[in-house]
């Protein structure tokens, strides 16, 4: 019997994983710039934390999480989302002590939900995700936000929209709250069973409910920003302003909440309006979440961040119709007759890639001809050809495939002549 891998979970195939590093490596390099560091975090975690740290009236931690119990009885979570890891590790290693502040921080990595899969949407997904912990700047908003397009833009995607929404602070989203509730309760029993727990536990997330986006009550429900006080207004002002001398459009969207507890002020997504690339159009979100350092056990610390699918954003690349520069040529192939030439073979790989040039020969036993082919198959940029007469004189021939020329040369001159041809390897 043969058996797969889980539902929800793909391989990612070298063909794919080309791709994936390449825009890691993109991503990498703009995170650098931006002056952000990287952190790794464990993939699971304490349960405790994505309850107290993601809500427990969120879907992630009703419905979606892998969580199980260890040898020693603790309940461990896969991490489905990486803020709180993030945040965890600040607060654990008390990086707030660090003399340069904000801690500005970035990771990778593979995240779980249990849920249906779908295009874009697995139960292995992967993010790349910013997190600022350590600043209630509004400016810091707009660099979060920036940091998140030009990530999309560096790769070639043309099709954006940014949308943002304050939440406010805790006084604004205390009587926003009041209002949604007293708008919702009428209509209650024509609502979703979830919305209708949401009613009681958090009425903001109502408004981000997809079954019942469509109900009457969704579109003459109160505006969040009319219940924002005037501090929060003045916060999500200068967020715009910061935005527009940066050169950055935006919507405001009252109805954008976000789906996690921990969000207030600043909240954004980033969508795709490319064409075919999907119902579900959000490639990246966040916002900021002033008290989740608090919450899991830390000092009062404002932070702010965000987190992009890579799988989405592939498939962004690939609805807009983006080709890569990806170069999956190989520089050398050596070709080997007889079987000094072999072992011979076998020497000149080795010194090519202590050089720092990438080389590969064959392992399959194969003929002269079938030595060619496999060099045509790998795209071999050289083709070095070695048999007795070449051993004798201590040369080797170097085809030069895109031209179709062949010269020779001095064995002892090899290393440095590739390295010139290759553009100083």
């Amino acid at each position: 019997m043969s058996i797969n891998a889980p539902r929800g979970t793909v391989d990612i195939l070298p063909e794919a994983t080309a791709k994936w590093q390449f825009v890691e490596a993109t991503i990498r390099e703009l995170a650098n710039r931006y002056h952000y560091k990287e952190v790794r975090t464990p993939i699971f975690e304490h349960t405790e934390l994505f309850q107290r740290g993601v809500g427990d009236s969120t879907d992630i931690v009703q419905k979606e999480m892998y969580t199980f119990e260890d040898r020693g009885g603790r309940s461990i979570t896969l991490r489905p989302e990486g803020t709180a890891a993030t945040v965890r590790a600040y607060v654990q290693n008390k990086l707030y002590g660090d003399p340069i502040q904000p801690s500005k921080l970035y990771y990778f990595g593979p995240m779980f939900r249990y849920e249906r899969p779908q295009q874009g949407r697995m139960r292995q997904f992967h993010q790349f995700g910013i997190e600022v912990l350590g600043s209630n700047d509004p400016a810091i908003d707009a660099e979060v936000i920036g940091l998140a397009l030009s990530c999309y833009e560096a790769l070639g995607l043309k099709s954006l929209k940014l949308v943002l929404n304050s939440l406010g602070d805790t006084e604004s989203r205390k009587n926003y709250r009041e209002a949604l509730v007293e708008h919702f309760t009428p209509c209650k029993d024509g609502l979703c069973n979830d919305c209708q727990s949401r009613l009681e536990q958090n009425p903001l997330r109502i408004l981000d409910c997809k079954t019942d986006r469509d109900h009457p009550a969704m579109k003459s429900a109160p505006s969040i920003l009319d219940y924002l006080n005037e501090e929060s207004r003045v916060y999500f002002e200068k967020v715009k302003k910061s935005l527009d001398v940066m050169g950055i459009s935006y919507v405001v969207d009252p109805n954008l909440v976000r789906g996690l507890d921990y969000y207030n002020h600043t909240a954004f997504e980033i969508m795709s309006e490319a064409e075919g690339f999907g119902a579900i159009t959000t490639l990246a979100g966040g916002g900021r979440y002033n008290g989740l350092a608090q919450d899991i056990g830390g000092p009062e610390t404002p932070g702010i961040g965000f987190a992009m699918g890579l799988e989405r954003l592939l498939q962004a690349l690939e609805a807009e119709n983006i080709e890569l520069p990806i170069d999956n040529a190989l520089d050398v192939f050596v070709v080997a007759m007889g079987e000094r030439a072999e072992l011979e073979a076998v020497r000149i790989v080795n010194d090519l890639r202590q050089s720092g040039i990438q080389a590969d020969k064959d392992y399959q036993g194969r003929k002269v001809k079938g030595q060619f082919k496999a060099a045509d198959r790998v795209h071999s940029k050289y083709v070095l050809v070695l048999g007795d007469d070449e051993l004798d004189k201590q040369t080797i021939n170097v085809k030069a495939m895109a031209e179709g020329t062949q010269q020779e040369i001095a064995m002892s001159e090899l290393v440095p002549y590739l390295q010139q041809q290759l553009g100083g390897k």
